[in-house]
């Protein structure tokens, strides 16, 4: 294996930065349903402080046919080219405690090399524990909280938090070999796996974004400003409640996902929200068509209003 530490550029030098620092890490990529990962990203990076300590090579780790830059084309010429970004930033939460930030998109090519850099920059740092988000959609309602899976070995913060703990195969994330690896020499490490309504899956669902960063906050004890997200959280489920108010079979497919969810909630002899039981699991099909018509013109936003 080609040595793990020319996979990144030092943009700040190490020995500048405090160690014993919390490493997050928010990958994207891989399922990231309710587009959590990219809205906790994007909100982060633009509220907070941000100081750029590594960039990893694009070139190394990326597919660009799979993730195509971005051009800006101005009339007749391009003004702008934007590749997409990994890199490691040292971070101030709202109440100016440090912490660090792993940010960008999960690894097409040499995970195995990727893994060993990131381990190498927590030994560097002497990283106080790595902490990483996912989400995934699940046959869950929007009335009911986000729940989490978590994995690592914080042992004390999976018996507090974790709903669904199921023993099972699942398609790996790079944040999965990351965890495996830090676990096998010691190292801290919890992830947190953002279990979403299957039929907002494929929008930007504020409450996703709200529940990594709790998710975080509960693992770390920093302290995020999410006041923007949560008034565009109450909108968004203002406006699907109107929905659902208006339309009966909505309101029987997601009544039968809160009686399911709330008797998994209260130890009931259910597996997991995930079991099925004949005619009563409304599937993601039947609640995104009579949702796609709504859905399609919050994309639109209010561009159809008469006056605008």
């Amino acid at each position: 294996m080609q040595d793990p530490r020319e996979l990144y550029d030092v943009r700040t030098a190490f020995d500048t930065v405090p160690t014993g620092l919390y490493l997050v890490a928010a990958l994207t990529g891989f399922a990231d349903a309710g587009s959590a990962v990219s809205q906790l990203n994007s909100y982060l990076l633009s509220t907070l402080e941000a100081q750029e300590i590594a960039r990893f090579d694009s070139d190394a780790l990326l597919d660009y046919r799979a993730r195509r830059p971005i051009i800006t084309f101005d009339q007749d010429h391009i003004t702008d080219y934007r590749p997409a970004q990994l890199s490691l930033y040292l971070m101030r939460d709202e109440l100016g405690q440090q912490f660090l930030l792993l940010t960008g998109y999960e690894p097409d090519f040499q995970w195995e090399r990727f893994s060993s850099a990131v381990l190498d920059l927590v030994s560097l740092l002497r990283v106080r524990s790595t902490i990483w988000v996912h989400s995934i959609p699940m046959p869950v309602p929007h009335t009911r909280p986000i729940g989490v899976t978590v994995s690592g070995n914080r042992e004390g913060l999976a018996d507090a938090m974790s709903v669904w703990r199921p023993t099972t195969q699942a398609p790996a994330t790079a944040m999965h070999l990351i965890e495996y690896r830090l676990q096998e020499v010691g190292a801290s490490t919890i992830g947190f796996v953002l279990l979403v309504p299957h039929y907002l899956g494929d929008t930007e669902y504020p409450a996703a974004a709200i529940a990594g960063l709790e998710s975080i906050s509960s693992a770390t004890g920093l302290i995020f400003p999410t006041d923007k997200l949560r008034e565009e959280d109450r909108e968004f489920v203002a406006n699907i409640d109107e929905q659902v108010a208006g339309n009966a079979e909505l309101e029987r497919l997601v009544g039968a996902l809160e009686q399911r969810h709330d008797a998994y909630m209260q130890d009931s002899p259910l597996k997991s929200p995930l079991t099925h039981l004949d005619g009563a699991l409304p599937s993601a099909d039947e609640i995104a068509t009579e949702l796609e018509n709504f859905l399609a013109y919050r994309r639109r936003g209010d561009e159809d209003t008469p006056g605008r």
